[in-house]
């Protein structure tokens, strides 16, 4: 329940609580949350239990399907291969992924010159792109060559 609330914060809280109600009140008050929060938990496990006595094997027939939901929303490709290729062991595709990864070298820097470095040492440079205006060209003419270039993320198109 307090899964998200660290013991920076508790302090925080305690502080809190201890400037607005007093050390006078402040026992009384704990005493008071503590108990509230233990009827809760009980009224929450008797609801259940008691749902679960009067649907009997009902009860279990629902749940099936959203433990099944649950397991289909956990199965990734890695998991579907592993589940059925290697039993549940999934140390081969570990260390074949660590294996590809160091061979890729993906987790390397980026080069810093993104031109091709020529024998000498310089770089070559990109020839620039060049426009052709569309009201001279005709059917017959052969559009001119494009400069190659690189392709960056913006090209992609998502849709």
């Amino acid at each position: 329940m307090f899964s998200s609330i660290g013991w920076g914060e508790v302090l925080i809280l305690i502080v809190a609580a201890l400037v607005i109600l007093g050390p006078e009140r402040l026992p009384g008050a704990i005493t008071w949350v503590m108990q509230s929060v233990r009827k809760a938990r009980d009224y929450a496990t008797g609801a259940s239990k008691d749902l679960q006595d009067q649907m009997g094997t009902d009860f279990d027939s629902i749940r099936e399907p959203l433990q099944q939901l649950n397991e289909l929303r956990q199965m990734t490709p890695k998991a579907i291969v592993t589940k059925h290729l290697f039993d549940g062991d999934s140390s081969s595709i570990d260390s074949l992924e660590g294996s590809v990864r160091d061979s890729l070298s993906l987790s390397g820097p980026a080069p810093a010159n993104p031109h091709p470095v020529a024998p000498t040492g310089e770089t070559t440079p990109v020839p620039p792109v060049t426009q052709v205006d569309p009201a001279r060209l005709n059917a017959d003419t052969p559009p001119p060559p494009r400069a190659a270039r690189a392709h960056d993320v913006t090209d992609w198109d998502a849709t």
